[in-house]
């Protein structure tokens, strides 16, 4: 951490410097939890002055390669340039966010962050011409951080005007073994299968996998994407678990233009 005069500030600020571990990932290692550690590219994350709760932050990403020069040309994949995971170190809060690119290797975002604490930022790009690459970044919320992860473990939840019953195809999920994890989508008025979905960035449904763990790292992220052809309620994804531990999972679908973040637990042997 560094002190810096802002060139538009008569005071000074403190700015919080960043720097990522990055992999590089195909749609199919998201699915299984897999990465290959050879990383082509770098990335820092500046967020200037002390960032409070509740308050609206500026998020400045900058990706180079491993010289550390800009890389200047991205492709959009899932209709964005970058996808930025944001998770609270206890898997209390979770954001799905869409940085800016603004060229040069500068992506920017405007975050409000609920809770004191550290947060890990799971940054999702594609250099074109190269693999998709996946970028852990850290940062803190300023104030005491007294939260506990809260563990839920109802496969029935309703989010706002949709009930979700999540289930998986095995009663007993087991570490690096095929599974299939299924969300059946309900009115909660009606309690009738829900006839609205639309598609999501490009696909029936996203799905983020998170290991708890201390400090969350590459090893722990998941991203799941939504199996093709299944009932129009349900969205189903393939994916597998690379290790033992508590996972917690966050669906999201579009029901006619509102996003429901739909989370649950699971338990892996």
């Amino acid at each position: 951490m560094t002190t810096t005069t802002h060139p538009n500030a008569a005071h000074a600020e403190e700015t919080n410097h960043s720097y990522s571990t990055t992999y590089t990932a195909s749609h199919g290692e998201h699915g299984d939890g897999h990465a290959n550690t050879s990383a082509s590219t770098q990335a820092k994350l500046t967020t200037t002055g002390v960032i409070t709760p509740n308050i609206p932050t500026i998020l400045q990403i900058n990706v180079q390669d491993e010289n550390g020069e800009a890389i200047a040309q991205f492709d959009q994949f899932q209709e964005k340039m970058m996808h930025l995971i944001a998770v609270s170190d206890d898997l209390q809060v979770f954001q799905h966010l869409h940085p800016v690119y603004k060229g040069n290797g500068q992506f920017e975002v405007e975050a409000q962050f609920p809770q004191s604490g550290g947060y890990t930022l799971f940054s999702d790009y594609q250099p074109t011409g190269q693999p998709e690459q996946v970028s852990v970044l850290k940062t803190r919320v300023a104030g005491d951080d007294t939260s506990v992860a809260q563990v839920n473990w109802s496969r029935t939840k309703t989010f706002n005007e949709t009930i979700v019953g999540f289930a998986s195809t095995q009663a007993t999920l087991r570490a690096g073994e095929e599974v299939v994890l299924r969300f059946h989508l309900q009115d909660a008025t009606s309690h009738q299968p829900i006839t609205d979905l639309q598609p999501y960035l490009g696909e029936k449904g996203h799905l983020v996998i998170l290991r708890q763990s201390p400090a969350l790292t590459r090893e722990n992220y998941i991203h799941a994407h939504a199996v093709q052809n299944t009932p129009a309620n349900q969205i189903h994804f393939a994916t597998q678990f690379p290790q033992p531990g508590r996972y917690k999972l966050w669906g999201q679908f579009n029901r006619n233009g509102e996003i429901i973040t739909a989370d649950f637990w699971v338990e892996v042997i």
